[in-house]
């Protein structure tokens, strides 16, 4: 069975001053073709120190990464890949069309193809009215939506998301939330990281918690609280139980 991304033992860990800061502990990982995965810890867990392993844009000290099947250095395991950075940034004097126009010429659209499917999925994402503007006078939300556009611009088969829903107001994760659930049953891979608990809920079948490096959760979304426990509130102990060890 080849899995869009799978990581078996891996580590990770950067210089800090005379010695070297372990980041990542052994991390083993499968993300199963077709579900959606919510990656989830505090800040400093190693959330995206394993993103950045799983685009290639570091490589682990030990262990390996595949990514349909290929490693991360191979440009070809990126063809199926669409990725939208934390906090993602842009030429601000390009328009919407333009960096789309841009993003998926370089993904091996046409031209024809990617203007077809433009306006669609800028009207999809309620962003067709700005269409023609820089990108620099777009509002952080906006500019989230365009990032969004631009990692699903060429219908990949895997999305990697960075927090997605950060910068939106309650409507443009109402937005993202049913986009999401659309491409889940179109039949993507959705790899997500999020601090906000609730979108995990509605959103993910399965969910991994890492806290320290180390994963001390992962499976099903109904296996992860226990009777009469809030989703929260299993997070806390598990995080508390974690750090007391």
């Amino acid at each position: 069975m080849e899995y869009p991304i799978y990581l078996t033992s891996v580590k990770k860990s950067f210089p800090s001053k005379l010695t070297r800061r372990k980041v990542l502990h052994g991390i083993s990982l499968q993300i199963l073709q077709g579900e959606v995965f919510g990656f989830i810890g505090p800040n400093g867990a190693g959330k995206s120190t394993l993103i950045n392993l799983i685009m290639g844009f570091i490589q682990p000290d030990d262990g390996q990464v595949r990514v349909h099947g290929l490693p991360p250095s191979d440009p070809e395991s990126r063809r199926n890949i669409g990725y939208l950075p934390e906090g993602p940034r842009f030429y601000e004097k390009l328009t919407a069309a333009e960096l789309l126009l841009f993003g998926g010429r370089a993904s091996g659209m046409t031209r024809n193809q990617v203007l077809q499917a433009t306006d669609s999925l800028l009207e999809r994402l309620e962003i067709l009215h700005a269409k023609d503007r820089p990108i620099g006078t777009y509002s952080k939300g906006m500019k989230q939506r365009i990032g969004l556009a631009l990692a699903i611009i060429n219908d990949p088969a895997t999305l990697i998301l960075d927090e997605p829903m950060s910068g939106l107001d309650p409507i443009g994760r109402n937005l993202l939330k049913n986009i999401i659930l659309d491409l889940k049953a179109r039949g993507k891979t959705i790899f997500f990281s999020t601090h906000i608990l609730n979108d995990v809920e509605v959103l993910c079948d399965r969910i991994g918690l890492i806290h320290q490096g180390q994963m001390i959760y992962c499976g099903d979304i109904e296996g992860f609280g226990e009777a009469g426990e809030g989703f929260e509130a299993r997070f806390m102990q598990l995080i508390l139980n974690a750090g007391s060890k």
